[in-house]
C-alpha cells in the first residue's frame, strides 16, 4: 500500500522531510525555493534537471539547486519509494559560512551524486529526522550530512577564519534547562555566533558533540534525583527524556546499570 509521510518541527523550521512509499504518481517539471536532496530506496526513476536526464537507482542522491526546473518520475508502469529533504537556502548559507568565506549560497556543481556511503548517511539522516529522538541530536546528524554534501559537491571556496571560541558559555547553556528540547540554532542566538562553527569547535575542543555533552549532564542530574528517591518517571521527565524507556536506555549505556539498579543503593 502506498503512503506519504511528512516531517517539519517548529524548532527546526529550516528543514522539511518527505517519505513516499510505492508511489506511481508523476510530477510535472517544477522547482523549489529550497535546496533539495532526494533518493529512492526502492524502484527506478527518470531524473531530469532542465535538459539533463539520468536513471536514478538506490545508492545515488539527486541534488537540486534552488529554482532549478526538475522532475523525478518512475519508469513506465513502475512504482518507487523515495525520500526528499528540503532545506532553507539561508540555513544552508549559514552552514556554508561556518566552512568558507561566503556572502551568497554556493550551489552544488552536480545533479547526481553516486556515493554509497553518503547515500546510506542520507537514509540514516532522514530516518533520524522523521523519528522521535532528541532534537539537538537530530540537528547534529543533519548538519554532518549536509556538510558532507557541500564539501563533496560544491566548488571550493576560501576557508573561514575561525572566530573566538565560546566553549565555556556553550557548556553552561547545554547544562541548564535539561527538561527542555533545544537546538544549536536557538543556543547560538544567545551567544551571537554561527551555530555550526560553534558545533565544530566544541567537538574539537572537548572530543564530544554538544548533544553528547548535554546527555551526560542529564545523566548526572538524574543520578542526583535518583539518590534522593524520586520516582523514575519523574526523573525521566525532569531530565528531558521522552519516557522511562528512553531514560533507561541512555542511563544504562553510560553507567552500565539501570536507573532502578542504581537507585536501590541509596534507598534505606
Amino acid at each position: 500500500m502506498s503512503g506519504n509521510y511528512f516531517f517539519k518541527h517548529p524548532k527546526l523550521p529550516f528543514v522539511e522531510c518527505r517519505y513516499s512509499t510505492k508511489s506511481g504518481r508523476n510530477y510535472k517539471p517544477h522547482m523549489h525555493k529550497t535546496f533539495c536532496v532526494g533518493a529512492i530506496d526502492q524502484g527506478e526513476v527518470i531524473y531530469q534537471v532542465e535538459e539533463n536526464s539520468a536513471k536514478l537507482h538506490p545508492g545515488s542522491l539527486a541534488l537540486v539547486n534552488p529554482e532549478k526546473l526538475h522532475s523525478c518520475n518512475p519508469t513506465e508502469h513502475g512504482t518507487r519509494s523515495y525520500y526528499m529533504l528540503f532545506l532553507d537556502v539561508e540555513w544552508c548559507l549559514k552552514l556554508q559560512q561556518s566552512l568558507w568565506q561566503l556572502e551568497t549560497f554556493n550551489p552544488v556543481n552536480t545533479n547526481l551524486l553516486k556515493n554509497h556511503s553518503i547515500y546510506q548517511q542520507y537514509i540514516n539522516t532522514m530516518e533520524s529526522l522523521m523519528g522521535h529522538g532528541d532534537l539537538l541530536e537530530r540537528e547534529q546528524i543533519l548538519v554532518e550530512f549536509v556538510e558532507k554534501i557541500f564539501t563533496h559537491a560544491c566548488e571550493p571556496a576560501t576557508l573561514r577564519n575561525e572566530p573566538a571560541l565560546h566553549i565555556e558559555q556553550l557548556k553552561l547553556q547545554l547544562s541548564t534547562n535539561l527538561d527542555t528540547d533545544t537546538s544549536m540554532s536557538q543556543i547560538a542566538v544567545t551567544l551571537q555566533t554561527n551555530p555550526y562553527t560553534l558545533l565544530r569547535q566544541f567537538k574539537a575542543a572537548t572530543g564530544i558533540t554538544p548533544h553528547a555533552y548535554r546527555l551526560n549532564c542529564r545523566i548526572e542530574r538524574s543520578k542526583k534525583l535518583l539518590q534522593k528517591g524520586f520516582d523514575l518517571s519523574q526523573v525521566a521527565l525532569e531530565c528531558g527524556f521522552f519516557d522511562q524507556s528512553h531514560f533507561h536506555r541512555h542511563f544504562k549505556a553510560i553507567t552500565t546499570v539501570t536507573p532502578k539498579e542504581y537507585q536501590v543503593n541509596f534507598i534505606q
